[in-house]
């Protein structure tokens, strides 16, 4: 695969500084001695920094929660190698969540070629009831000075293609609900023409403690271009805590988990590389990027991308499928999780041939000379410590979006669509990383024209959504076999591969999935007239079986004279014409009058409905 040949050296590099060094010289775990530091602990898996990549999901939530108090940044150095290019910003690091540690981990900052035309509104921690909770950044339109906070968005509406491609070059890009004036209206879904070297990030909306942010759609670089994303590191908390502590990065890991190796977590607004295959990580919401648009979760550009780029392969899909499934079934397969344990591998002879090399080093980087490799420039002193010191400038833009947003956290001023009318519109100041604006850019650097978008279906009903499905993926993980007793139906639609839940959250007019999460016995009674050609599954499963009760109601007070006289009760169904067609039924349920002898001597029509629920019910 081309980007894997490319991603082989375009690598997310993670370095760790430990103990105490003094400011601008902080200590960097080398090569051979990486992630091996007490305390410290560089990670080949975990969660992609939010400005390198974000998730577009149809259920956007509110941030993830930590059973701890926020913690204060820690001072990160830049590397001392960037990329080259005109328009390349140093974006800083933030702490992430790990709920398997119950604790912090430290996501690297990166080297970024910032999208066009675009603005870096970074994310923050703020304290909450439980601990803390996080508010998502998200790449901000360079021109908008204000930001308006609406409702939560409905169900999604989107299907999938409804209308052939204009031609095998387009991709398709999910609908979206745009706000106008004081409702929201649906934009159908609509085909863009791919392109090699860039990504369309389609509009999607980002929680915030003030309401939902709109984030309109624009071109993105291709992973290759994007920039050098580090890894994530754990720390433990005599480390960082340090007088002195700087850190600053050296390792990297292959931007080819980008083409095999990618998660979605709607829940925690991330994507997530390397080993999450473990069937226990469905249930914690994880999604294999392949799944996500079948599974009606969400968007995701990169596969759509890359499916686009295999669009000659028929092949591909079910190829990614098959290494997804190989590395769930066999634990061997699985990337290591710590560059130290990938360092291990490697050394002992044990690395096999199709296993993706998660992370090297910055500096094997640097000397690689190969046509595919990311072409590197040394970063100068005195530019390292203006890049140290524009971090102050971002966490001062943090806490500021942080204070605006935080004025309507209590949420009082969020009303149903339908009531409705003004939504607040505050405005932020310009972001400290924001993408110059280059007229001359040419080729490759200049980005394509926006599509063009279709006109919104005013008349699209607007539902509510149902949050169950997205944050309670019922243990869908990506192992088709999962075991799971939540949902009756989930069997049943694991062999359409697609969930119950996420359909039903996605508004779909599907009749199956609702059933389900409604109670059978509350809507017996309406099911009944339909199940009449039923009968004849009788002998089969539990679905068929179930219209035999729900008959049975509307003869109660008839089986005190059908047992003895059946041609005697004629008379009292008079007022009833629905009972002289069910006789026809009625000779079927004939295993029942077996065992009506007993119940003769108890009030009969309570004895039969009795037995068969339950029979029902336990099966």
């Amino acid at each position: 695969m081309k980007l894997e040949t490319i991603a082989i050296w375009f690598l997310m590099a993670a370095v760790v500084a430990v103990g105490a060094a003094p400011a601008g010289n902080p200590l960097a775990a080398q090569d051979n001695q990486a992630g091996a530091t007490e305390g410290v602990e560089v990670l080949t898996r975990g969660p992609v920094h939010e400005a390198f990549a974000s998730t577009i999901s149809f259920h956007p939530e509110p941030g993830v929660t930590a059973t701890k108090a926020p913690l204060e940044p820690i001072e990160e150095l830049p590397p001392e190698q960037t990329i080259e290019g005109e328009n390349v910003a140093w974006i800083p690091g933030y702490w992430a969540w790990d709920d398997e540690r119950d604790d912090f981990m430290w996501i690297s900052g990166i080297w970024r070629s910032l999208p066009p035309g675009r603005q870096w509104v970074p994310g923050y921690w703020a304290a909450a009831d439980s601990g803390a909770q996080w508010t998502s950044g998200y790449w901000a339109d360079a021109s908008t000075a204000e930001v308006q906070y609406l409702p939560e968005p409905p169900a999604s509406l989107d299907l999938g293609p409804n209308v052939d491609p204009p031609s095998v070059n387009h991709i398709w890009v999910s609908g979206n609900w745009v706000w106008r004036d004081t409702r929201f209206m649906w934009q159908p879904g609509y085909w863009v023409v791919g392109q090699s070297n860039w990504v369309w990030t389609p509009s999607y909306y980002t929680w915030a403690p003030r309401g939902y942010v709109f984030v309109n759609g624009y071109w993105d670089y291709s992973v290759a271009r994007r920039g050098l994303l580090f890894a994530p590191v754990y720390f433990n908390a005599n480390v960082y805590s340090r007088r002195g502590f700087v850190f600053s990065p050296a390792i990297v890991i292959n931007a080819g988990v980008f083409a095999n190796q990618l998660f979605l977590r709607p829940s925690y607004q991330h994507y997530y590389f390397g080993d999450y295959y473990a069937s226990n990580y469905g249930a914690g919401g994880f999604y294999p990027w392949f799944a996500v648009g079948t599974r009606r979760i969400g968007y995701d550009p990169f596969f759509a991308q890359q499916r686009w780029q295999n669009r000659q392969n028929r092949n591909w899909e079910q190829g990614i499928e098959a290494s997804f499934k190989n590395r769930v079934d066999n634990e061997d397969a699985r990337p290591p999780r710590t560059f130290a344990a990938q360092q291990k591998l490697g050394t002992s002879g044990d690395a096999k041939e199709n296993q993706v090399v998660v992370a090297t080093s910055l500096d094997q980087l640097a000397k690689s000379d190969g046509k595919d490799s990311v072409k590197l420039r040394a970063v100068k002193e005195d530019e390292r410590k203006e890049l140290a010191q524009r971090g102050e400038q971002i966490q001062k833009f943090r806490k500021e979006r942080q204070d605006v947003e935080a004025k309507g956290a209590a949420g009082t001023d969020d009303k149903p669509d339908a009531e409705a009318k003004e939504r607040p519109k505050l405005k932020l100041p310009q972001s400290p990383i924001t993408a110059k604006a280059d007229a001359k850019a040419e080729g490759d650097q200049a980005p394509p024209k926006a599509p063009e978008l279709p006109a919104v279906d005013a008349k699209a009903k607007a539902k509510a959504r149902d949050v169950a499905g997205p944050k309670n993926p019922t243990g869908d993980d990506p192992k088709p076999n999962t075991k799971t007793k939540s949902a009756a139906g989930a069997a049943r639609n694991k062999s359409k591969s697609e969930t119950p839940d996420e359909p039903a959250a996605a508004g779909t007019p599907d009749k199956k999935p609702q059933p389900k999460g409604k109670s059978k016995t509350a809507s017996d009674p309406k099911p009944q007239p339909d199940p009449i050609p039923e009968p004849k599954p009788k002998p089969e499963p539990e679905p068929k079986p179930q219209p035999k009760p729900r008959a049975t109601p509307k003869p109660l007070p008839t089986p005190k004279v059908d047992p003895v006289p059946e041609t005697k009760p004629a008379p009292k169904p008079k007022a009833e014409p629905k009972p002289m067609p069910q006789p026809k039924a009625e000779p079927k349920p004939t295993p029942a009058p077996k065992a009506d002898p007993k119940p003769e001597s108890k009030p009969q029509p309570k004895g039969k409905p009795e037995k068969g629920p339950k029979k029902r019910d336990n099966s």
